[in-house]
């Protein structure tokens, strides 16, 4: 099981290969310039794109992790709607996460990979202290529960299909509002 913590670091692709359980990998090359060490099976990718991406520790390096384009397919209210993403965007997203729930934590529950796509289900907690859906801060804990497929080509994602508990979510907040 992984644990991500929040860190405020900026990464290098140096600082990318130390981290835990990647000093075995090799180089690997492909397209303009050599992919660093960290970026050998797909599975690896992923991993290290919720250590240091979906964490919320370093969004801006999500353009390490993702295609110029990414087809974003989201399950909302029972309905499937499928968005473009960019790294930049990605970014901005998480960075807006962080707006809502704080430095959350993040941790990965299962990861399985085949082929081309991984599967990563996830526990993420976090301190409700933006508004939220609606919602204005409660200032107590708030878990989110999701999980995504992940498609990697030539190793970035360039496309995933995501479901968040997002009734779950809004759940907790009404609890958490009843308690005040």
């Amino acid at each position: 099981m992984t644990r991500i913590r929040q860190i405020d670091k900026e990464w290098t692709l140096d600082e990318l290969n130390q981290l835990p359980g990647n000093n075995e990998l090799t180089e690997i090359s492909g397209g303009d310039s050599p992919a660093p060490k960290f970026l050998q099976t797909n599975e690896q990718i992923i991993k290290s794109f919720f250590e240091v991406v979906r964490s919320g520790c370093t969004p801006e390096q999500a353009k390490v992790f993702m295609a110029k384009e990414v087809r974003s397919h989201q399950v909302n209210s029972e309905s499937m709607v499928t968005i473009i993403r960019s790294p930049e965007n990605y970014a901005d997203h998480i960075r807006e996460m962080m707006d809502s729930w704080g430095n959350f934590k993040i941790e990965i529950q299962e990861l399985i990979s085949q082929n081309q796509k991984v599967h990563v289900r996830w526990k993420q907690t976090g301190i409700h202290i933006g508004e939220y859906e609606g919602y204005m801060p409660t200032n107590k804990e708030v878990i989110e529960i999701g999980s995504a497929v992940y498609r990697l080509e030539d190793r970035k994602i360039v496309e995933y299909w995501i479901q968040v508990d997002r009734f779950g979510i809004i759940e907790q907040i009404k609890k958490n509002q009843e308690q005040d």
